[in-house]
């Protein structure tokens, strides 16, 4: 069973840089997707394909970068140039399988964390 626990969350000027953290546990290491999604409609951000690649939507390239660190289990999201736009909850959510890039598939999901940019 896949649990994910967000943190870091928070208020930032616009401009500025938030990192948000997302401890996963009990999943399968082989073919296993981890991705960073926002909003009610849970738009898909970045995510981590199955060789540990990272996968960006347009509207975050460049700005935002995902990254996992294997010692803590723990999947990031840094977030760079905020904009007031960028408000939302934010989640972690995996699935298992391939294609990674496919925002709509993704199954298990943390809590989530607010993040507002002003």
């Amino acid at each position: 069973h896949v649990q994910l626990v967000e943190s870091g969350g928070g208020s930032v000027q616009a401009g500025g840089s938030l990192t948000l953290s997302c401890v996963v546990s009990g999943y399968n290491r082989r073919n296993f997707c981890m991705g960073w999604f926002r909003g009610n409609n849970r738009e898909g951000l970045a995510g981590l394909d199955n060789d540990g690649l990272p996968i960006y939507a347009n509207s975050v390239k460049g700005r935002f970068t995902i990254s996992f660190d294997n010692a803590k289990n723990t999947v990031y999201l840094q977030m760079d140039a905020l904009k007031p736009e960028d408000t939302a909850v934010y989640y972690c959510a995996a699935k298992e399988g391939y294609g990674c890039n496919r925002w709509s598939a993704y199954n298990s999901w943390g809590q989530g964390t607010q993040v507002t940019v002003s």
